[in-house]
């Protein structure tokens, strides 16, 4: 039964040709290939037609074959190909492949037959092709468009990351995310088994490393800065994968064109280890303890040839489960607090005649290198380790941003690209944090993880092709459920896709989003996947101001239907089906409101969208004379729950000075709330747009009226609001306040016209 439940799964979608082809010009596949020609006609698959292969017993002829007959319900026996070809053939072949680059594939479709020519990969990602073309209707027969498509990837890395120590994932969901990402032609599974909060894989020589290091007794409640003190959940987290298991996920994952690529990570994130053989540390008396919370943890490996024998033991028994060329050693968010106060490490940095603790880190990474490529293994590793030196032969793996992999590629070392920056971070969120599950933060929607492009335009040709590819990473500190899991994971998965496979030229966001993409999510929702539904296409948060306001929406999962209402109330099932585009006048000094849902044949919901139009005057200015830029504020200390716990003082504390919203000096107070007062300068009438990114909360305010709410104890959160302003001064107050010790603040306009950007000090007066 489960096998036939994967066969399934990398079906993905049957789009048929029933639709307009004209208005389809990838045919709905994704990612969207190199080169696409119609032609007329289809061919007609069916129970009499054969399967011709140069080899086979060839793992991807078999996959096909497999494939047809669990979910096209197809029984069509391979054959081999003799060089003689009949009429109603699918032909997987070596011949004809002449130019193509690594991976790529040709898939001619004719009225008489289906051919595929490709070596090695190219022949499974063709037959991913072909199964997309195939409609998902479990019918005997099927219709296939003619069409001539080469195709090829863009980067020969295409990687996908879980994490399974700060949650475990059992073998069969493993391998369930494996099979989407063999539909959609990735080719590197990144599994991350080691860390803080849990050790995840059974080393025969040291067992109390999944004895101990694989068991938490607690986790912390919600994001893990919400609450002071924090609270815990009382529940033991546990789980391991045996050597056994290993075997077969890395088997699984090869018949699928995937390699596995572990992560044990070094010498920081290294307490569950430390918790299993406490001597591996610095500091070994002090009661290691696998962490029950999340951040970073001062406790790393102590750099002592006792620590060195067992990570070379350790990576001994990992090599021999993993044949991947790379092996991923971490090096990221390893403080060296525990190293500056060790008399061991400090006569260690005077021996080696090394400049300081990053020298030190520099030592380590390199030492576990040597070892490794003398097993004609390369590591990998975040961007830190560039810190103190970068090892001779290390791939970089860039996650703060992308400086650490230009930086990297400047020093002609292979890269890979993978900045939280990019929309990479799926653990991230989609939307509004006040619409979507618990979160660490970030804010990385479908678009904005589309329109990623791992080449800086910084670097040059020659330093261009040190980037291998790019990767998005799926931790799992606030994703406790496969569920959850595939709902962060999907639709963003197919926009990473796109991204590692797609030629930059063939990008287009709007063919991605609005004429392939709904077919993708209905398969997902008629198979039972977790997902997060788009909201519906035309649709999005706006204020406005106006007269008229003209709606023009579009499903965006295929057989979905959009709710609205337009009296204020949230919408659902009970209320009015959009159907046709509609136009609303809106008489003088009143508005409208419209708000939508989308709701999915299975019962999935959007989040509301809530557009509004205004038929009102702008606010007139304010009087003001001066000429002195920036803004008053005032800082108040104390713990805060809310900006309506405080006030600015009657004295007129606030005289001090400020021309930025940097508030990185006042963190050092621990809790505190400030207020910004002043003016700001509107050079044309029109509507305003304003927005908040903070951690904690923030409200803004135009002359006294609330136009962003952002309040409340929050990770960083985006809000935004809108207000129609006359040319001229109007008054200016912004209100923040700071819990713990992760604060930011960031304020944005978006003028008439012209993009959102920063809200600069030339803007603000006093």
């Amino acid at each position: 039964m489960y096998k036939k439940i994967i066969l399934l799964l990398v079906a993905c979608v049957g789009l048929g040709t029933a639709r307009a082809q004209d208005n389809n010009p990838n045919l709905g596949i994704i990612p969207a290939p190199v080169s696409v020609k119609k032609t007329s006609g289809a061919f007609t698959l069916s129970q009499e037609t054969t399967l011709l292969a140069d080899s086979v017993d060839n793992k991807a002829v078999i996959f096909l074959a497999d494939y047809l007959k669990n979910s096209a319900m197809l029984h069509i026996p391979v054959k081999q190909n003799s060089g003689t070809i009949a009429n109603n053939s699918i032909v997987l072949t070596s011949v004809g492949t002449d130019g193509l680059p690594a991976e790529g594939y040709r898939l001619t479709i004719t009225s008489g037959n289906v051919t595929i020519a490709a070596r090695g990969a190219g022949m499974f990602y063709g037959i991913q092709t072909l199964i997309q073309l195939i409609p998902a209707n479990k019918s005997a027969t099927a219709k296939l468009p003619c069409v001539q498509i080469e195709d090829y990837p863009r980067f020969g890395y295409r990687g996908l990351m879980l994490d399974v120590c700060r949650h475990f994932f059992n073998v069969q969901f493993v391998k369930k995310y494996i099979d989407l990402m063999a539909a959609y032609k990735f080719n590197r599974f990144h599994w991350h088994l080691t860390d803080d909060q849990g050790w995840r894989i059974e080393i025969k020589k040291y067992p109390k490393l999944t004895e101990i290091g694989s068991h938490r007794t607690s986790t912390v409640i919600g994001n893990y800065h919400d609450r002071t003190p924090q609270q815990y959940d009382d529940t033991p987290v546990d789980g391991y994968y045996t050597q056994d298991e290993i075997r077969d996920v890395v088997k699984y994952a090869a018949d699928r064109y995937i390699t596995v690529v572990p992560e044990i990570e070094m010498p920081g994130h290294a307490m569950a280890a430390l918790a299993s053989y406490p001597e591996l540390g610095c500091e070994p008396d002090l009661g290691y303890q696998v962490q029950t919370t999340w951040g970073i943890s001062k406790n790393v490996y102590c750099p002592s040839d006792k620590t060195f024998a067992f990570l070379e033991d350790v990576l001994t028994e990992v090599m021999e489960l993993f044949p991947s060329k790379y092996i991923h050693i971490g090096g990221d968010e390893a403080p060296k607090d525990v190293w500056k106060q060790s008399e061991f490490c400090q006569k260690l940095i005077k021996k080696y005649k090394l400049k300081d603790e990053e020298g030190l880190q520099s030592y380590f990474i390199q030492r576990i290198e040597k070892f490794l490529n003398t097993k004609g293994r390369s590591i990998i590793g975040w961007d830190e380790i560039l810190e103190g030196g970068l090892a001779p032969n290390a791939t970089v793996m860039s996650w703060r941003g992308e400086q650490g992999g230009i930086n990297a590629a400047k020093q002609n070392h292979d890269v890979i690209m993978t900045p939280g920056s990019g929309g990479l971070y799926l653990d991230h969120a989609q939307g509004k944090l006040s619409t979507e599950p618990l979160t660490i933060g970030g804010f990385a929607p479908l678009e904005k993880t589309y329109s990623y492009d791992p080449t800086p335009e910084e670097l040059n040709n020659d330093q261009k092709k040190h980037i291998l590819g790019v990767q998005a990473n799926m931790w799992t500190e606030y994703i406790a459920t496969e569920n959850k899991i595939e709902y962060m994971l999907l639709p963003r998965m197919f926009a990473v896709s796109e991204v590692a496979w797609t030629p930059l030229a063939n990008k287009n966001f709007k063919d991605f989003s609005e004429v392939r993409l709904p077919n993708h999510l209905a398969w997902l929702d008629k198979n039972g996947f977790d997902y997060r539904v788009p909201t519906a296409i035309g649709a999005k948060d706006s204020v406005g101001f106006g007269t008229t306001m003209t709606v023009n929406l579009k499903p965006p999962v295929t057989g979905a239907k959009i709710y609205y209402t337009i009296d204020g109330y949230t919408p659902r099932e009970t209320d009015i089906e959009y159907t046709l585009p509609k136009t609303y006048n809106v008489p003088v000094d009143q508005y409208r409101e419209l708000q939508t849902i989308v709701i999915t044949p299975t019962g999935k919901r959007s989040v509301v969208t809530r557009m509004m139009i205004y038929n009102k005057k702008p606010l007139p200015p304010v009087v003001y004379q001066g000429n002195n830029q920036g803004l008053r504020y005032e800082l108040i200390p104390g713990e805060y729950n809310s900006t309506n716990d405080f006030k600015q003082s009657a004295d007129g504390a606030d005289s001090l000075i400020s021309k930025s919203f940097n508030i990185n000096p006042f963190r050092k107070n621990g809790g505190f709330a400030i207020i910004y007062n002043g003016y700001i300068r509107i050079d044309s009438d029109g509507f305003y747009g304003f927005s908040t990114s903070s951690d904690d909360g923030s409200t803004l305010l135009i002359d006294n009226q609330l136009v962003v709410d952002n309040d409340g104890k929050h990770p960083i959160s985006a809000k935004s609001g809108g207000i129609a302003l006359q040319k001229g001064y109007h008054k200016f107050t912004l209100k923040y306040f700071n819990v713990g010790t992760t604060g930011s603040l960031k304020v944005f306009i978006t003028i008439p016209g012209k993009p959102t950007g920063e809200l600069g000090s030339d803007l603000l007066y006093n």
